[in-house]
């Protein structure tokens, strides 16, 4: 039985991440660093809600211009908190023609959070 999963973005530079995770109301869980007194590289987890989510600036773990998918309640409330908090929006938000509601934002690094709103259409 699956249980969930845990995207791992990766990321060139921990303290951005950081910055960026903390600006979409993410609060971070944990960092770890072979060398605590350098920034990176740097393996961090960022929780919001129900919501797990891993970065990581070791060589390695990924490639910068992943895509995360985020089921929202409302993609609107989101977007009007993420415009006050200056957040800068990529795409949306937008009906898709697939039966959701998306706004996209991205961090420095391309990586994409996509969130998604199920819509009930007739």
């Amino acid at each position: 039985m699956l249980k969930f999963a845990i995207p791992v973005l990766h990321v060139s530079s921990s303290a951005t991440a950081g910055q960026f995770f903390e600006r979409l109301g993410f609060r971070q869980e944990f960092a770890m660093r072979p060398d605590a007194s350098k920034p990176d590289p740097c393996y961090m987890g960022f929780k919001r809600d129900e919501v797990l989510l891993h970065v990581s600036s070791f060589s390695g773990d990924g490639v910068s211009g992943g895509v995360v998918y985020v089921a929202v309640d409302d993609v609107n409330a989101l977007h009007r908190e993420f415009v006050t908090r200056g957040v800068s929006i990529d795409t949306g938000p937008v009906d898709q023609t697939w039966g959701t509601r998306e706004m996209y934002v991205k961090d420095t690094d391309r990586n994409s959070l996509r969130f998604t709103q199920d819509l009930d259409l007739p």
